[in-house]
């Protein structure tokens, strides 16, 4: 059994930066990918950043080129910092995580396509973070 706790939300002006964690505890060895999405009131949760492998990072196009994803395997923690904010980036921001590969390529395809995802699309959610944009 695996355990995610995500860290590091708050609220912050446009422009500001933020940096979340999510940290993994339990049974992490078969872990294969972990990924951020985010949920906003009245929206789907859709696809942010993943990586899986240890090295094949994705963005979301709405959020390339201001946030970085980056994993310290040695901590079992996965980070999003997060530059030049913007309002439409306030969310509550999830990491998920799978120790199926298959579901890794679905993490990944939904990732790059800015897709929606729910629950049960994968096998462990942490409690979420919230983000707050202020204009």
């Amino acid at each position: 059994q695996v355990q995610l706790v995500e860290s590091g939300g708050g609220s912050v002006q446009t422009g500001g930066s933020l940096r979340l964690s999510c940290a993994a505890s339990g049974y992490t060895t078969n872990l294969l990918c972990m990924a951020w999405f985010r949920q906003a009131p009245g929206k789907e949760r859709e696809g942010v950043a993943s990586i899986v492998s240890g090295s094949t990072i994705s963005y979301a196009d709405s959020v390339k080129g201001r946030f970085t994803i980056s994993q310290d395997s040695a901590k079992n923690t996965l980070y999003l910092q997060m530059n030049s904010l913007k309002p439409e980036d306030t969310a509550k921001y999830y990491c998920a995580a799978e120790s199926f590969f298959p579901k890794c390529i679905k993490m990944q395809t939904t990732v790059i396509l800015g897709a929606s995802a729910s629950a049960p699309d994968f096998s462990v959610w942490g409690q979420g973070t919230q983000v707050t944009v202020s204009s």
